[in-house]
């Protein structure tokens, strides 16, 4: 069991709903962002999405790639990445991290290097975008061999005939994309994905956990009660990249865990 399993198995048994964040990996610079995400559990965060930055994001709106851009321009690498997470578990062995990025990177270290070192560093699942079930044999079996949980992501267009292979070996969690298009683009609605959500339930026993398009406590509140718990990215970077203080970001998602938690 890893610690995703752990961590949704203990909400299941409280009657909570999960709240997810997303933190680019060294945006502005290393340092303040090891300090928000050793911030993030106390704020209410029940899972860590770190983002692994990258040249040529597909799926990353305007304020998720400046992040990244932000990061790489201050030297942030894979590795980097790894050590940051490494930072984190020195005084946090059970939130949880998903790393979630694009494959270059993983490729051009080699997987099997990857998956030992992401280990190592206290990673505990992966979400790689550009990496369709088609190609499992070239990551997701290894990382689900190597202990690592692979989070598929499913979306308003993936269809009933679609949906069985995009589930056929994810584990942690389902990651359902709440709009078409890139993050922060357009608002999730609840009324749109409490139908969709109740259909991949229909399909697997995982936690469907819902993204994209939410960035007020409202809206996070709306959305854990259709889903299993929201994730928030895009809002949580744009303070960041407002050069807002660290406690002022950490209170801002606090409302927003608040708000999932309050179903």
């Amino acid at each position: 069991m890893t610690r995703i399993d752990a961590k949704f198995a203990a909400l299941k048994a409280e009657g909570k709903k999960a709240f997810v964040a997303y933190i680019m990996a060294g945006d502005p610079d290393f340092d303040t962002s090891l300090e928000v995400v050793k911030g993030l559990p106390g704020a209410g965060v029940d899972v860590i999405e770190l983002g692994l930055p990258f040249t040529d994001p597909m799926a990353d709106g305007p304020t998720i790639q400046a992040a990244g851009q932000r990061a790489l321009d201050g030297g942030m690498t894979l590795q980097r990445t790894l050590d940051l997470a490494r930072a984190f578990r020195e005084t946090d062995d059970t939130t949880p991290i998903v790393l979630m990025g694009y494959y270059n990177p993983i490729y051009n270290r080699g997987v099997d290097t990857f998956l030992t070192d992401a280990k190592d560093a206290g990673i505990d699942g992966l979400i790689v975008v550009d990496l369709p079930p088609e190609e499992d044999e070239e990551l997701c079996l290894p990382a689900q061999a190597a202990g690592l949980n692979f989070i598929r992501l499913a979306t308003p267009t993936t269809d009933d005939k679609r949906l069985p292979r995009v589930l056929q070996n994810t584990s942690g969690f389902v990651y359902y994309v709440s709009i078409t298009g890139i993050t922060g683009a357009a608002e999730a609605q609840a009324t749109n994905v409490g139908p969709e959500v109740a259909r991949i339930k229909s399909a697997t026993d995982l936690p469907v956990i819902v993204g994209f398009g939410i960035n007020t406590p409202e809206k996070s509140k709306a959305i854990a009660s259709v889903a299993d718990g929201a994730v928030v990215g895009s809002a949580i970077v744009s303070q960041i990249a407002a050069g807002k203080p660290v406690a002022e970001v950490l209170d801002f998602v606090k409302t927003l865990a608040d708000g999932a938690h309050s179903v």
